[in-house]
C-alpha cells in the first residue's frame, strides 16, 4: 500500500526558511540596499524626460538639454551597475539557502526507515530531489531576484507618482483592486492544482521506475501491455494537469491586461485635467504617464512570478516535509544470547492488515553458521531477509540480531558515481589503497579493475565507465569485506548474471562470507548444498529445517524442490 512521504504546511515551510535566512541576514540586507539604490537610480528617468518636455515647451537652452541628457545616461549606468550587483548577491543568498535545505533533505532522507521509502515508492523521493529541487533552484537564481526588484520598483514608482501629485497616485491605484482580485482568484486555483501536479509527476515516475526495473518479470508474465497502459494513464494525468495550468495562466494574464488599460486611462485623464487647469506642467503629466507605463513590466513580472512562486512553494513544502522529519535513530536490536547470532521468535509480518506474508516463524542461527533460505516464488524468502535485516519491523514477534552489525546485499546493486575507490570506501572511509586492493582480490575483481583506464581512480556509476551486472556485484561483495560485519544477508545476490557469472559470484560470495554468520536467500540450490543448514519456507511458514543431505532423504518439500531444480538443469 503506497503511503507518500509527508508534505510540510506553509507555516512550517516559512519557519524553516527563517532558520535558513538567519545566518545570511547581512548579505541579504546588502543585496536589498543595492537593489533599492539601483531602482532609485532608474526612477530618475521619467522626471528627466518630463523635464525635457518642459524645456522643449518653454524654449530651454542647449546646455539644459545636454545636462539633462547626461543625467539620463548617469542614471541608466547607475541602475545597471547597482541592480546587477544586487541581483547577483541576492541570487547567491538564494543558492546558499537552497544548498542548506538540500543538505537537510539528504541527511533526513538517509535516516528514513527503508520500509517508509519502499511504501512511498521510489518516484516520490526521486521527484523531490530532482524535479522539486530544479524548480526551487530556478526560482532562487531567477524568480527571487526578479520578483524582489519588481516589488521595489512598484513601491518606489508609486512613491514617485505621489511626489509628482497625489492625484496621479490615486488614479494609478484604480488598477489595484482588479490586480488584487486576479491574484487572489489565481492563487486559490493554482495552489491545489500545482500540488496535484507534483503528486501526479511523482506517481508517474514511480510507475516508470517500477516498470523499467521489473522489465524481465513483466516480459516473462506477458504483462507489457498492462504496464504500458498503466504508465500511459499516469502520464496522461500529469499532462492533463499541466494543460489545466496553462489554461489558468492564460486567463490570469487576460485579467491583468484589463487592470493595465484601466489604470493607464485613469492616469492620462488625470494628467489632461491637471494640465488643463494649470495645476501641473506638461512635463510632470508626461512623467506620471511614463511612471505608470513603466509599472507594466514590474507588475506583470511580479504577478507572473506568482506562478513560479506557487510551483516553488509546492516544491519547498515537499522538500521541507522530508527535511523536517524528526526521524529517530533505530532502536538498538537485541543481541543474540550466547552462541546465537540471530534469534527469531513467533514472527508475523504483513504489508497490509489482515494479509500476512510471514506467520509464526521461529528460527535460531548460531554465530558463524551459514543458512540458506529456499522455497517457491511467493513463499516469503525476501520478506524474511528484510525483516531480519531491519528493513521492515515485525508485525508481531521478535527478531534479535547483533545491533548495527547486519549487512544486506540484494541482486539490485547501486554503483555510486565517482572514482571506483571512493565507491568502495563508502564501506570503510579510512581504508587504504592496499586495503581496497586486498578486498578486490578476495572477490576476484582486482584483475579487471587494474585493467580499467585509470585503475582505482576510474569514474564509474552514472556517466562513468560501464560495469556488467557481475562486476557491480563483485564491488558489493568487496564493500562487504571492507565493512566487515559479523552478520551478512544475501537476497538472491548471485542471481543477476548468467550461469557463468552466477558461478563466479557464488565463489565470490563464499569468499566474502568467510568467518561470518550468513543468511542466504538461495536462487540457485547449489547455494543450499554448501550451506550448514537449509530453511524451507512455504506460504510464509517454516516447513523444514536441516542440512541438505538430511532433507534430501526425508522426501519432503525440500526434496521436491531439489528434484525439480535438478530436472531443470538436466534439460538445459
Amino acid at each position: 500500500m503506497t503511503a507518500l512521504l509527508p508534505i510540510a504546511t506553509g507555516r512550517r515551510t516559512r519557519a524553516c526558511l527563517r532558520v535558513l535566512v538567519r545566518p545570511r541576514r547581512g548579505r541579504l540586507a546588502g543585496a536589498l540596499l543595492l537593489l533599492v539604490a539601483g531602482t532609485i537610480a532608474g526612477l530618475v528617468t521619467p522626471p528627466l524626460l518630463g523635464h525635457i518636455v518642459d524645456l522643449a515647451d518653454g524654449g530651454g537652452s542647449t546646455t539644459d538639454f545636454v545636462v539633462t541628457g547626461a543625467a539620463l545616461v548617469a542614471g541608466a549606468i547607475g541602475e545597471a551597475v547597482l541592480a546587477g550587483f544586487g541581483v547577483a548577491l541576492l541570487a547567491q543568498v538564494g543558492e546558499s539557502m537552497l544548498a542548506g535545505l538540500r543538505e537537510r533533505f539528504v541527511e533526513s532522507a538517509l535516516r528514513l526507515p527503508l520500509e517508509k521509502v519502499e511504501r512511498a515508492g521510489a518516484g516520490d523521493l526521486t521527484s523531490r530531489v530532482t524535479n522539486d529541487v530544479s524548480v526551487i533552484a530556478e526560482a532562487a537564481r531567477g524568480a527571487l531576484p526578479e520578483f524582489t526588484r519588481a516589488v521595489l520598483t512598484i513601491g518606489l514608482t508609486l512613491a514617485g507618482m505621489a511626489v509628482l501629485d497625489w492625484r496621479f497616485l490615486a488614479a494609478a491605484l484604480i488598477a489595484v483592486p482588479v490586480q488584487a482580485y486576479t491574484v487572489r482568484w489565481y492563487a486559490r486555483r493554482a495552489v491545489p492544482l500545482y500540488a496535484r501536479q507534483r503528486v501526479a509527476v511523482a506517481d508517474q515516475q514511480h510507475h516508470l521506475l517500477a516498470t523499467i526495473s521489473g522489465a524481465p518479470t513483466i516480459r516473462a508474465f506477458r504483462l507489457a501491455a498492462e504496464h504500458r497502459d498503466r504508465v500511459g494513464t499516469k502520464s496522461q494525468q500529469a499532462v492533463d494537469l499541466l494543460l489545466r495550468g496553462i489554461a489558468l495562466q492564460t486567463r490570469f494574464y487576460a485579467r491583468l491586461h484589463v487592470a493595465e488599460f484601466a489604470g493607464l486611462a485613469a492616469v492620462l485623464a488625470t494628467g489632461f485635467s491637471l494640465v488643463r487647469g494649470d495645476l501641473v506642467s506638461l512635463g510632470t503629466a508626461t512623467a506620471a504617464a511614463l511612471y505608470f507605463h513603466g509599472l507594466f513590466g514590474p507588475v506583470n513580472v511580479a504577478l507572473a512570478l506568482v506562478d513560479d512562486a506557487q510551483a516553488a512553494a509546492s516544491g519547498l513544502d515537499r522538500l521541507v516535509g522530508v527535511a523536517d522529519l524528526d526521524t529517530p535513530a533505530p532502536a538498538p536490536a537485541e543481541r543474540g544470547a550466547g552462541p546465537d547470532a540471530i534469534v527469531v521468535r513467533d514472527l508475523d509480518f504483513g504489508y497490509l492488515p489482515g494479509r500476512p506474508v510471514l506467520s509464526g516463524v521461529d528460527l535460531t542461527i548460531r554465530r558463524g553458521e551459514r543458512v540458506a533460505v529456499v522455497g517457491s516464488s511467493g513463499a516469503g524468502k525476501t520478506t524474511l531477509a528484510k525483516v531480519i535485516a531491519g528493513v521492515h519491523p515485525p508485525t508481531a514477534g521478535t527478531v534479535a540480531v547483533p545491533a548495527g552489525e547486519v549487512a544486506l546485499i540484494t541482486q539490485e546493486v547501486h554503483v555510486f558515481a565517482g572514482p571506483l575507490a571512493d565507491d568502495l570506501r563508502l564501506a570503510r572511509p579510512e581504508a587504504s589503497d592496499d586495503d581496497v586492493r586486498a578486498a578486490l582480490a578476495e572477490v576476484d575483481a582486482l584483475g579487471w579493475v587494474e585493467r580499467l583506464p585509470a585503475g582505482l581512480d576510474t569514474a564509474v556509476g552514472s556517466g562513468g565507465h560501464p560495469l556488467t551486472a557481475a562486476q557491480a556485484q563483485q564491488l558489493a561483495f568487496a564493500r562487504l569485506i571492507l565493512a566487515d560485519p559479523p552478520v551478512a544477508i544475501l537476497d538472491e545476490a548471485t542471481a543477476e548474471a548468467g550461469s557463468a557469472g552466477a558461478r563466479l559470484l557464488e565463489r565470490v560470495a563464499t569468499a566474502a562470507l568467510r568467518d561470518r554468520t550468513a543468511v542466504i536467500v538461495a536462487h540457485r540450490l547449489t547455494q543450499a548444498v554448501a550451506a550448514d543448514r537449509v530453511v524451507v519456507l512455504a506460504d510464509g511458514r517454516v516447513v523444514e529445517v536441516g542440512a541438505h543431505d538430511e532433507l534430501i532423504q526425508r522426501d519432503g518439500p525440500y526434496s521436491v524442490l531439489w528434484q525439480a531444480w535438478s530436472d531443470q538443469r538436466a534439460r538445459r
